[in-house]
């Protein structure tokens, strides 16, 4: 596995031994000097002789802890290291808002923003206004790891490549299947209690008509029951799959790519207006939540730990502990025309991808130590534990238990007394990373709760009508700056209406003027923009 690797068993066995003992910047940044990158080599190995102290300002989960230092995998890469971290960290729910403070004042800034959470914009953004440095030189010459995971797979060197030239930030990357089968081509998806199902017996629904025959017999016949529930324009938990019976779909940003390559916004669709009609009448007789269109997270799991719903939307049949025995995806449903069509998610072509996970400001004044402890990361071990979780930690839930011939194995699900997300949360950390394809059966055994997963997409393979998916593509300031004033509103205003109509009704008579509507809130500029990237992207 590799010297590091020794040293990252030996150390890790002493430590399981001692243990069990923003825009309103602008001025400000425009009168920083541009970023110099190009240090001289100090030749640094860890463990350093002496210590060192890097600045790192991060995120964390709410379910998790605030306070970096107590995280085992950081604690273990400071005694591997012998450098210090003075962290300061923010809950992820406010850190955009947090990071774009600190950033606003120009100065004294951290050395390294890790969970950076930078779309391309604040890249370039950020990298024009001299507050981030470029990193292409510093991966060349410092960081053999992530150079290694770009020299390998040279389509990321292009996603994290600006119209410039420069490279700002430093990438998360998730392997998980390929394709059309890769773990994130679909969203949210539906589960159907199949228990009931088999209670009453009825078969596995495959239209849209003998769907509403089973929720309304769900109705009629289980008692307390809820047919069918979603948090209505909550990602994963989202109804939007559910609408490919009518034509494109729907995901979280409502782009889709036809089989002529032709870019669409999918909720100004006319199939879209059909399925809105539908759920309606779905809302008129009884068969969805009252509180699908208020509900957070947690009133939605509270509910389901009851055994109350019929039918759900999720990312597995695991969010809601304790049912998953129950739950089996629903197939996509063949609508009035008898076509089905399993939606896909923009940007999922390459796997799990993050360009901005990670930046070194113009702050920092050792690049090299910065970069090289970045670069640990992407170590294949390293990474693996960072995406999910650790090993050997007392008190905690451990994701992997540490094998004699050095790999990582996934611990069974059913060992764990809380569910896996929550397992997880309490030891990854996130950042920089890239977890491969090839390193299943290498380095690691692929998370089983993925592969389930994975087999459920690869059920869906067959009704996935479109090719294309919205690539991950690098915008230059001015479009990406124009897309993002065209989307808030936009999206704000498609998601309002979404809502009303499937509640209250209203969508046939109001589609004309809501189409206006989101013309006169930029549509036609926005699909141009998107358009006008994906024909670059074809055309290389």
């Amino acid at each position: 596995m590799g010297k590091r690797f020794q040293k990252f068993v030996a150390l890790a066995a002493v430590f399981a031994m001692v243990t069990s003992l923003g825009a309103c910047g602008k001025n400000a940044a425009e009168n920083k000097e541009a970023a110099q990158p190009v240090q001289e080599s100090k030749n640094i190995e860890f463990p350093l002789a002496q210590p060192e102290t890097l600045s790192i300002l991060t995120s964390a989960e709410a379910t998790s802890t605030q306070n970096p230092e107590e995280k085992v995998i950081y604690q273990r890469i400071k005694k591997e290291t012998n450098v210090n971290v003075d962290w300061t960290c923010y809950v992820k729910d406010q850190f955009v808002d947090k990071r774009n403070l600190v950033l606003a004042k120009g100065s004294n800034l951290p050395d390294i923003i890790l969970n950076a959470d930078m779309g391309t914009l604040d890249l370039l953004k950020y990298g024009s206004q001299g507050l981030i440095v470029p990193v292409e030189d510093l991966i060349d010459k410092y960081m053999p790891n992530l150079k290694k995971v770009l020299d390998d797979n040279p389509s990321y060197r292009k996603l994290i490549t600006a119209p410039d030239g420069h490279i700002y930030s430093f990438p998360w990357i998730e392997q998980l299947g390929t394709g059309k089968e890769a773990i994130q081509a679909i969203g949210g998806m539906p589960f159907i209690n199949k228990a009931w199902l088999d209670q009453l017996g009825l078969k596995m629904p495959t239209t849209t008509e003998e769907f509403v025959n089973v929720l309304t017999e769900f109705k009629n016949k289980i008692p307390n029951s809820i047919p069918m529930s979603f948090r209505i324009n909550g990602g994963n938990e989202d109804l939007g799959f559910i609408l490919g019976a009518f034509g494109y779909g729907d995901n979280p940003d409502h782009i889709m790519v036809d089989q002529n390559n032709k870019v669409l916004y999918s909720v100004a669709d006319e199939g879209y207006k059909e399925g809105i009609t539908w759920l309606h009448t779905l809302q008129e007789k009884g068969l969805i939540d009252p509180e699908a269109y208020t509900q957070d997270w947690a009133t939605l799991v509270a509910k389901g730990k009851e055994d109350r719903y019929g039918v759900y939307f999720g990312w597995d049949n695991l969010g809601v502990p304790g049912t998953a025995a129950s739950y089996v995806p629903m197939p996509a449903l063949k609508g009035p025309n008898g076509e089905a069509n399993a939606p896909r998610q923009s940007g999922t072509a390459e796997g799990g991808f993050q360009a901005g996970r990670a930046v070194i400001t113009s702050d920092c004044k050792n690049l090299e130590l910065a970069a090289k402890w970045i670069d640990l990361m992407y170590e294949p071990l390293q990474s693996i534990q960072n995406n999910w979780g650790t090993y050997s930690e007392d008190g905690k839930d451990n994701i992997f238990v540490l094998k004699d011939d050095g790999t990582l194995s996934h611990t069974p699900l059913d060992s764990l007394k809380v569910s896996p997300w929550e397992a997880r949360c309490a030891q990854m950390v996130g950042g920089p990373l890239a977890v491969l394809n090839s390193y299943y059966g290498k380095y690691t055994t692929c998370p089983p709760d993925a592969l389930e997963r994975m087999d459920f997409v690869k059920s869906y393979v067959k009704d996935m009508k479109y090719d294309m998916v919205y690539p991950n593509v690098f915008m230059s300031q001015e479009d990406s700056e124009t897309l993002a004033q065209c989307e808030t509103g936009i999206k704000q205003y498609a998601e309002q209406k979404k809502a009303e109509w499937i509640l209250n009704g209203g969508v046939e008579k109001e589609w004309d003027s809501y189409l206006q509507k989101l013309d006169q809130l930029g549509l036609k500029k926005y699909l141009e923009i998107k358009q006008k990237y994906l024909d670059a992207y074809l055309s290389k």
